[in-house]
């Protein structure tokens, strides 16, 4: 019986941990101090590419010469809020071939060099925080089944 007991609260704190890295995850769009600083962050480093109204790059869905596909847009008309937002971070984080695999090729690189978690977070806050409702509400309920 003693031995259960340990097992039990190592699992009880596992999951506990857990919890708080998924929680640390997601990027909260409803603090304004959050969203202001991943709007500036977004403006230094993802406009360039992503455009200064998370519109995107002509063309999104077609193919490059190089193969790849030109940057797609972060506002509703693109299909980042159909992802959840471990997805999201990680795409962020290590770059979209990083997580799409399979010899996947794509210029949009990794930021783990550059920004922070919490920076990186904030980043997502401010994008999610254009979307309407309609396309928040589903980008929620997708982060909450992972």
């Amino acid at each position: 019986m003693m031995l259960r007991i340990p097992t039990l609260i190592g699992l009880t704190a596992s999951a506990i941990i857990a919890t708080w890295i998924l929680v640390g995850l997601r990027a909260d769009a409803e603090n304004a101090e959050t969203m202001a600083l991943g709007r500036t962050i977004y403006e230094a480093q993802c406009a360039a590419c992503h455009g200064a109204q998370l519109e995107g790059q002509p063309d999104w869905q077609m193919p490059l010469p190089t193969g790849r596909l030109p940057a797609p847009p972060h506002d509703a008309t693109g299909h980042t809020w159909h992802h959840s937002d471990e997805i999201l971070f990680r795409i962020v984080k290590e770059g979209t071939a990083a997580i799409v695999g399979g010899g996947y090729e794509s210029d949009m690189s990794g930021f783990a060099d550059v920004l922070s978690d919490a920076e990186i977070r904030a980043v997502l806050a401010y994008i999610k925080s254009t979307w309407p409702e309609r396309e928040r509400s589903y980008q929620e309920k997708i982060t909450a089944r992972h």
